[in-house]
């Protein structure tokens, strides 16, 4: 089962910018309901985070299906959809993350070391 962030239609607060001081990651993974995909999605980008972020990351799971108004408001165009919010620049990547070179790249993320 997916964790799924409420109250996601906040805006960014001093806290979230604050917290890259310490090199920490915020990733919002937008999904559609519990499908296999969206749970591929989720367990690919845990299995990344812990890889190469060494656990300075949060993510965020917004469901959709619960609020679809969210998908116009936050321009997702498909699911699962990843969210890189901070470190900036945003960054986005569409699928299921199964490709991990690719969401590395897409991330610009370095393994920790």
């Amino acid at each position: 089962m997916l964790p799924t962030t409420p109250d996601i239609n906040r805006k960014e607060t001093e806290t979230e910018i604050d917290e890259t001081a310490d090199g920490r990651w915020i990733l919002r993974l937008y999904v559609a309901g519990q499908t296999q995909n969206s749970l591929t999605a989720f367990e690919n980008l845990k299995k990344i985070c812990e890889d190469y972020l060494g656990g300075k990351y949060t993510i965020e799971v917004i469901d959709l299906i619960k609020d679809p108004q969210l998908a116009k408001d936050h321009q997702i165009i498909a699911v699962p959809t990843l969210i890189r919010k901070l470190p900036v620049p945003v960054k986005k990547i569409i699928g299921n993350l199964s490709n991990t070179e690719k969401v590395l790249v897409g991330l610009d993320l370095r393994k920790v070391r």
